[in-house]
């Protein structure tokens, strides 16, 4: 998801076409497969079918449609990305034509109409395809055009989600999560259907390709999964009342010409209750639009707030490095070094020293890539208060002031009046 926003955030500052088309996918068996005959069919008890292709639900039928695709992109001239299988790219001396492929949904998006309307062309004839024009919906996602910019928002699957868990009516909030609950793993009555939370929290997951305000709550209401109780509900119906609040925010890509990333890294030490893990999370931003973020509860535990914080930069710092050669390919020109704020000064100087002591010799190595690059001049480090670090809104609950100021400032606003 992170390269669809970042093709549609450069499409829309590029002032590029994006279009969108579907396809069968029946992709070439290369062994043998049997299936039972379908309902319907008279036939002996003991008849079963041979495929000669693959079928939807078959589980070859991702990876060889995935190869058929491939193997005729290739023959009109196409490669792959090295940093994303799913993208597609041809670059002659007059045009430039990107493919992403989601399954059986593809984006294309390019300098050249007529290059696109020679692959469409191309591609029906060796598939059955639909054209269906002017990139509007896909994967879920809502594509609204603006005369300064297009806003991605998923609209329509939130309505859907109040109205299923009957949400419409109930008052609405104004932030994700209540900032003075701390949920535990064992505390409260345990559900008597954990089916039904785990529904609900797939799909608030589904629901952070564009609305990173919830990120942190659904990273958080993920962790009881695996025994739900009766807290965790709340809290998730807690969420559902905050999201009916604006069911139209999304992230607004502006079309304005200069394309600078930076970068927000955050901790929240020892914020588990039950195993005192700390949470981290950054958000990258391309002229001031996010195109990717992440909410993740640390693997161990750090023995301070220093180390969690240098362990939230070291994320950041690999999130960066494969984001500026994704945009490399797509023909986006970066100026180094990436800004990176951060609101601890321990974990800065930790990552600017090159002495080992007693304070940063338990720390894993791997953390000290972030001095590798900072010395290879891809990043550099600022400090900020903590009043201006917007990654907060992914590292903790907020009360709903604090929530709305950083919530101004994240590049998100409502693709429809309310």
């Amino acid at each position: 998801m992170t390269t669809i926003r970042s093709l549609i955030a450069i499409a829309a500052k590029k002032k590029w076409q994006i279009s969108r088309c579907k396809q069968y996918i029946h992709g070439d068996l290369h062994e043998e497969v049997y299936m039972q005959a379908p309902p319907g069919l008279v036939h002996s008890p003991r008849l079963v079918c041979k495929l000669n292709k693959s079928l939807y639900g078959l589980k070859q039928a991702s990876r060889q449609w995935y190869d058929k695709l491939t193997e005729v992109l290739y023959s009109r001239g196409y490669t792959h990305s090295m940093h994303d299988y799913s993208l597609f790219y041809r670059k002659q001396a007059s045009y430039i034509v990107f493919v992403a492929v989601y399954v059986n949904d593809v984006l294309l998006t390019e300098t050249d109409s007529e290059e696109i309307n020679q692959l469409k062309a191309f591609l029906h004839d060796k598939f059955k395809i639909i054209d269906l024009g002017q990139l509007h919906y896909f994967l879920g996602l809502e594509i609204l055009y603006k005369s300064d910019g297009i806003i991605i928002s998923q609209r329509k699957f939130v309505l859907d989600l109040l109205k299923e868990y009957e949400c419409l009516h109930s008052p609405a909030l104004t932030s994700p999560l209540d900032s003075t609950v701390k949920l535990k793993a064992k505390e409260g009555t345990p559900l008597s259907d954990p089916t039904f939370y785990r529904k609900l929290i797939g799909k608030l997951n589904f629901l952070t390709n564009t609305r990173l305000d919830i990120a942190y709550g659904v990273q958080h209401l993920s962790q009881f999964m695996q025994d739900p109780r009766e807290p965790h509900l709340q809290a998730a119906y807690h969420m559902l009342r905050y999201l009916k609040k604006d069911p139209t925010l999304g992230l607004y890509f502006s079309n304005a010409d200069n394309l600078p990333l930076a970068a927000y890294g955050d901790s929240d030490w020892a914020a588990c209750p039950d195993s005192r893990r700390s949470v981290s999370g950054y958000i990258v931003f391309l002229e001031g639009s996010p195109i990717s973020w992440k909410s993740k509860k640390q693997e161990t535990i750090f023995l301070s707030s220093a180390e969690a914080e240098y362990r939230a930069l070291r994320k950041v710092v690999g999130e960066l490095v494969w984001l500026s050669r994704l945009l490399e390919e797509l023909t986006v020109s970066i100026d180094l070094p990436i800004p990176i704020h951060c609101d601890s000064l321990s974990a800065l100087h930790i990552a600017r020293n090159p002495v080992f002591h007693e304070r940063t010799k338990h720390i894993e190595v791997d953390c000290h890539f972030v001095r590798i690059k900072l010395q290879e001049g891809l990043i550099s480090l600022h400090h900020i208060g903590t009043c201006q670090q917007l990654a907060d809104v992914i590292t903790k609950a907020l009360t709903k002031i604090k929530h709305f100021s950083v919530l101004g400032k994240l590049g998100v606003i409502s693709s429809h009046p309310t």
